[in-house]
């Protein structure tokens, strides 16, 4: 599970920020502080993954903060959350190494996106020894950022077939995903290949009696 510490001086924010991140798969609420000197000691006790971060506390900026918790916990990660919308601030955060900066209000969807992206990069990071480009490129928002999503098909869906892939260190056939999400073979066939044209996969050819069949893997991290 990625532990995670809220840091907002709002009671009511906070909490439903924790009844977000409850409904997040892989994710659990460690812990919930109001303001910097509370987010210090609970970030000492708990050692969270990821601390949700407001800029704005009674007690000392976000942005100043953000230094303290990583000198007391190294190894954590920071996602922003904050109506703070200046451009300078924006910058000083993404220069203090968060890895997101997600503007209020927002949605459940909208912070759960992020999660999904930070488990699926940053924390598969953490899992292998020798990261590919494509790893990379993904940590940062690049993978695939110039190619739409074919006709028809839906990130949600492109979330759940990578994840299947993801976690698995066998390969499989278009029919096999699509029977495993509910998906037709045609369907389940347009998102593989996406992700085979954005080089995401393996492709593989298991030969039979008759046609080919190709079959995917994943090729970077798994987890």
């Amino acid at each position: 599970m990625i532990k995670v510490l809220i840091v907002d001086d709002d009671f009511m924010v906070a909490r439903i920020h924790s009844g977000f991140v409850a409904q997040m798969p892989g994710f659990e609420v460690a812990g919930v502080a109001r303001n910097g000197a509370q987010a210090l000691v609970e970030a000492a006790r708990i050692t969270p993954d990821l601390v949700l971060l407001d800029i704005h506390l009674p007690d000392i900026s976000g942005l100043e903060l953000l230094g303290q918790l990583r000198a007391a916990v190294p190894d954590l990660d920071v996602l922003v959350i904050s109506a703070a919308r200046e451009a300078d601030t924006v910058r000083r955060a993404l220069r203090g190494g968060i890895v997101h900066y997600l503007m209020k209000p927002f949605t459940q969807e909208d912070l759960h996106q992020r999660l999904e992206h930070y488990r699926r990069t940053y924390r598969s990071l953490e899992s292998v020894d020798t990261a590919e480009q494509s790893d990379v490129d993904a940590v940062f928002g690049m993978a695939g950022s110039d190619k739409p999503l074919p006709k028809g098909c839906g990130p949600e869906t492109m979330d759940r077939v990578q994840s299947t892939l993801r976690s698995s260190e066998a390969d499989f056939s278009a029919l096999e995903v699509g029977e495993l999400l509910g998906l037709s073979r045609v369907s389940a066939r347009r998102y593989l290949e996406y992700l085979n044209e954005i080089g995401a996969v393996h492709v593989n050819l298991r030969y039979g009696s008759g046609r080919p069949e190709r079959r995917y893997s994943w090729k970077g991290p798994r987890g």
